[in-house]
């Protein structure tokens, strides 16, 4: 699928207006992780912007995250961090320490109506609907409802069980072009009905924290909505304020 630049607005300056195309791009998966994004002077042939304004706009891309520099070797895409970071709100240790990648349950994996928040988000109205256990060896420490943008992801949930990893952001750059550039996680409190308890080995009705996480492509669309609960009981919250 191709993605367009959506309402660039021609008032904003050059650097900015290519900053998004080449966002777009990016989105695109015209560019993958292990090959250099063509040169500035290249890419100031191609779109007849100064070599000032490419490398402005490429720097504001550096700046959010989205590109690194590697002396002597070129710009690249920045390989999104595929660390278990949902983990961090929990207070379990993983047997294999810190950094630990959890393991990883698929129980279903469909094309279903969404629901209207769903729906809302994606502007689609199917989607890929994936449910999900995370844990331990020996212990599920959440469970997690996974809506994907159908249109981005198609054919997901078709994908053989080998090439399903614990971890889903790489196979989505990796089949689909589809390069995570940032998430928002919002964290709330709930009780566990009938199918969250018997997931995660609680009683109905006990205390539960949901952490929803919305998940942006390159080009700024929203692709996946990750609903993960896991029992309060396990529930950690840090955070620093002024000098470490």
């Amino acid at each position: 699928m191709t993605v367009e630049p959506r309402d660039i607005d021609a008032r904003l300056p050059a650097y900015l207006q290519l900053r998004d195309r080449l966002a777009a791009r990016i989105g695109n998966g015209e560019w993958r992780i292990d090959a250099a994004l063509p040169s500035e002077n290249v890419l100031a042939s191609e779109t007849g912007l100064s070599v000032g304004t490419v490398r402005k706009a490429m720097q504001m891309l550096v700046d959010e995250g989205l590109l690194e520099r590697r002396r002597g070797s070129g710009t690249y895409l920045r390989a999104p961090a595929f660390n278990a970071s949902l983990f961090r709100f929990f207070s379990i240790q993983m047997p294999d320490g810190e950094g630990a990648i959890p393991t990883s349950t698929i129980l279903s994996r469909q094309i279903e109506t969404a629901p209207p928040t769903v729906s809302a988000l994606f502007g689609e109205t199917d989607s890929i609907h994936v449910q999900r256990l995370r844990g331990s060896s020996d212990r599920v420490l959440m469970a997690e409802d996974i809506w994907l943008r159908r249109s981005s992801f198609n054919g997901f949930e078709t994908l053989a069980e080998a090439d399903l990893g614990p971890l889903l952001y790489p196979l989505f750059l990796s089949r689909f072009g589809v390069y995570i550039a940032r998430a928002v996680d919002d964290v709330s409190f709930s009780t566990a009905d009938a199918r969250i308890a018997e997931q995660l080995g609680l009683s109905p009705g006990d205390p539960i924290a949901v952490i929803e996480r919305t998940a942006y492509s390159a080009d700024g669309r929203p692709v996946e909505l990750r609903v993960a609960r896991g029992a309060a009981s396990w529930f950690r919250y840090r955070s620093h304020v002024g000098p470490a």
